[in-house]
């Protein structure tokens, strides 16, 4: 039967004990890991959420009611010791902080029972995904999911006190917000008192950072919730945490200047890693060109080459189309792995087909130097000798090509150098390479929608140069945009923002937006820019993300308390579920059938 307290204070944490406290009572708290009765004596792990500490229970020490408890120790019970600390009276267990010593206990009370948990609580589960997340608050005890959540924890308070120190303000933005169009699809909220109208969840604070600044609160930041509807993967949640900052009177670099010692002080302080100061920079072409990507992974190399020139004279139908249709040849090269059996080459150009690749072309480079190839016949011996030099192929060498439009052939290869880094285990979590990646485009044509949509957002500013273009070829202007980078994963991104109503105006224009309708979605964006304006920018990071790599996992769903999985629910409360129907009336609406979501 459990006991309450009854005015006993915990005098220590697990690991708070140690070689200093020999010789001294202490009151611990915390769950059984394990209890062993070796007959007269029982040794029991306690665990908190700092760590292990060994208690010894003997009827001559702590009595036969405490030793009686003791007997029925299961693991989950919470239980309190009262107790002397002692020298281990066994061999020093080295995998525990607390492995020089033990508790020789003088009492115990059971707070709390427990039954048999559904799966052990230790590190490094081998458990279904599914069961640990439908029972979170047990999943929760383990180890290294307390060490995840207080990396996230230090991170949050670090993150604060930087901001603070460099000037910045800590205000908070609304969560129930207008609806606006562009982006990923918004979450509504019902009004009960506006019926048949809706808030939205904020995607981001953007507009209200923006209003912000022109409010001359100088420098702002906020740890702010964001929502939004899309498909989810392994660094996506409908819900998550962005580390959000807005700059006045600032350009590209002030704002780069600032993030690179935040990510330095966070960096050092926990995990004494040094960030080379300052990041690498890279323009979105270059790295498009070079990676396939504008989050390029810079652990390894195998970058894409182009080599269009080299193959345009030759007789490969699949280079020679992709030419005329105005594509591009590129390839990487996979060092040393010329000897890779045809069945795995085979599941490459299967891999390479869910990109959109129609195949790939191969040339392995045997020892001898000659060429073993899926076009050979094609290509004379010069040319695949030239194709093999612009490659840097040497014997022993695996090249593997696409042919199609550039967009195309960076996402095949893009994907393609990333998969074959897995296989060959190039990828070490323990590295940190960081980049910034500059000048993006500042619109991207969509053909679904068939007009141009904002690659970032409709508020970003377009380079000074290339705002002339913006009628003649509005594809070719580019943004004072910019991502923080970290091992092909994108920390974060941000932008200069638009600050004079006249190109805001253009840009919506140039968007699709009529003068009504702009006025309609951001009036109030608008009207707060006929009344002084300072040149802003802003950056924000996906704080789960920061938190994943920091901590060396796989999945954002191992930093965050309660996640969702692939279908935004939680398995363990069950949502989202219906509501009952009364609710539904108050807010006018009716569910009239089910939506069936598409794969």
């Amino acid at each position: 039967m459990a006991e309450s307290m009854l005015g006993l204070k915990r005098s220590h944490r697990c690991t708070e004990v140690s070689t200093a406290n020999i010789g001294q009572d202490v009151t611990v708290m915390g769950w059984v890991q394990k209890s062993r009765n070796k007959g007269g004596i029982i040794f029991t792990d306690m665990r908190d959420r700092s760590g292990i500490l060994q208690i010894i229970f003997e009827e001559s020490d702590c009595g036969a009611e405490s030793f009686s408890k003791a007997e029925k120790l299961k693991s989950e019970f919470v239980i309190a010791v009262t107790g002397r600390v002692d020298a281990r009276s066994g061999g020093v267990n080295e995998k525990l902080v607390t492995g020089a010593i033990e508790v020789r206990a003088k009492s115990l009370r059971i707070l709390s029972e427990s039954e048999t948990p559904p799966f052990p609580i230790e590190e490094n589960s081998r458990t279904k995904e599914e069961l640990r997340l439908k029972y979170r608050f047990l999943d929760l005890r383990r180890p290294d999911m307390q060490r995840n959540l207080l990396l996230r924890s230090r991170i949050a308070i670090l993150t604060r006190q930087f901001l603070a120190e460099e000037g910045f303000f800590e205000i908070e933005t609304p969560t129930l917000i207008k609806s606006t169009p562009e982006g990923a699809r918004d979450y509504l909220v019902p009004s009960r008192v506006h019926p048949g109208s809706f808030y939205a969840l904020p995607q981001s604070p953007q507009l209200f950072k923006q209003l912000l600044m022109c409010s001359g609160y100088d420098r702002y930041f906020q740890l702010a919730r964001c929502y939004r509807d899309e498909d989810l993967r392994a660094d996506r949640q409908p819900e998550f945490t962005q580390i959000d900052m807005e700059l006045s009177f600032v350009d590209v670099d002030d704002v780069l200047d600032v993030n690179e010692r935040l990510l330095h002080k966070l960096f050092k302080e926990l995990l004494d890693v040094e960030i080379p100061q300052p990041i690498p920079r890279m323009t979105w072409q270059e790295a498009m060109d070079r990676f396939g990507s504008d989050k390029p992974d810079l652990r390894f190399g195998m970058e894409l080459k182009n080599v269009s020139d080299v193959v345009k004279d030759c007789e490969f139908v699949v280079f020679k189309s992709a030419l005329e249709n105005g594509g591009t040849v590129r390839g990487i090269n996979a060092k040393g792995q010329g000897s890779m059996p045809r069945k795995k080459i085979d599941a490459l150009v299967e891999f390479a087909k869910d990109f959109g690749a129609k195949g790939l072309a191969y040339v392995a480079i045997q020892e001898d130097g000659t060429f073993k190839s899926s076009f050979a016949k094609f290509m004379t011996d010069e040319q695949m000798a030239a194709l093999a030099v612009a490659m840097d192929g040497k014997p022993g060498d695996l090249l593997l090509f696409a042919a199609d439009k550039n967009k195309v052939v960076w996402d095949v290869l893009g994907n393609l150098r990333l998969e074959l880094a897995r296989q060959l285990e190039l990828l070490n979590k323990n590295e940190f390479q960081f980049l910034w990646v500059t000048e993006f485009p500042l619109l991207e044509y969509s053909q679904e929608q068939g007009r141009f949509v904002a690659m970032h957002h409709p508020f970003t500013a377009p380079m000074d140069e290339d705002w002339r273009l913006i009628d003649s070829d509005p594809g070719a202007v580019r943004a004072k945009a910019y991502d923080i980078v970290l091992n092909g994963t994108e920390l974060g991104g941000g932008s200069v923002r638009i600050h004079q109503g006249d190109i805001q105006s253009k840009m919506f224009e140039v968007l699709g937006f009529t003068a009504e309708e702009a006025q309609a979605q951001f009036g109030f964006l608008l009207e707060a820019f006929k009344y002084g304006v300072p040149p802003h920018a802003g950056l924000a990071y996906g704080l789960d993300r920061v938190v994943m790599l920091m901590g060396g996992c796989d999945s954002i769903r191992e930093v965050i308390a309660f996640p969702k999985v692939k279908d935004a629910s939680c398995l363990m409360t069950e949502a989202p579920a219906p509501v009952d129907e009364r609710q539904l009336e108050e807010l006018g609406i009716e569910v009239c059938q089910e939506v069936i979501l598409e794969e």
